[in-house]
């Protein structure tokens, strides 16, 4: 015994036995809470992974929605411009055709008034040609009356003073 009260060996024997002390209180005492304390952080860190990778599935399910739904309402988009584009063109053409026909029938009018005025125009000439012929006529039978030279000069002169041309 003498041998471990010695300074070499003592110091030794009872450094480790207060080494295997502290080893099996810490052991009992703090090494299961650490434990614990680990466990408990590497289940907090691998909840917070399935949490993120269960949100990234989702963000990216939201993502491919959001794709879908974009192809769609640009098609819709698409769809709606054909239709609108379609009208347009369908009342540009019933525009272009109402006015076409209406232009016709304003022409066709514009033609009969112009062949009522002319009628017109025409029947007071034949009215005005009668009268002058009535007033040759009334003139010339009153020089006819008189003698045969004068008659011939009346006709010569009412000739010459019509405008027959």
């Amino acid at each position: 015994m003498e041998a471990f009260l010695n300074t070499v060996y003592g110091t030794v024997f009872w450094s480790t036995i207060s080494f295997l002390v502290v080893l099996v209180l810490m052991r009992r005492m703090a090494w299961g809470p650490i434990l614990q304390g680990l466990k408990e952080r590497e289940e907090e860190i691998d909840g917070a992974l399935n949490t993120a990778k269960q949100a990234r599935a989702e963000i990216e399910n939201l993502q491919a929605d959001n794709e879908r739904l974009l192809q769609e309402a640009r098609a819709e988009r698409d769809g709606m411009m054909r239709d609108a584009r379609d009208m347009s063109d369908k009342l540009i053409a019933d525009a272009k055709s109402t006015a076409k026909t209406e232009g016709e029938r304003m022409i066709d009018q514009a033609k009969q008034a112009i062949d009522g005025e002319r009628a017109a125009a025409v029947a007071d000439l034949k009215a005005e040609v009668a009268k002058l012929s009535l007033e040759i006529a009334e003139k010339l039978v009153r020089q006819e009356l008189k003698d045969d030279g004068s008659q011939q000069d009346l006709i010569g002169r009412m000739i010459s003073d019509s405008k027959l041309n």
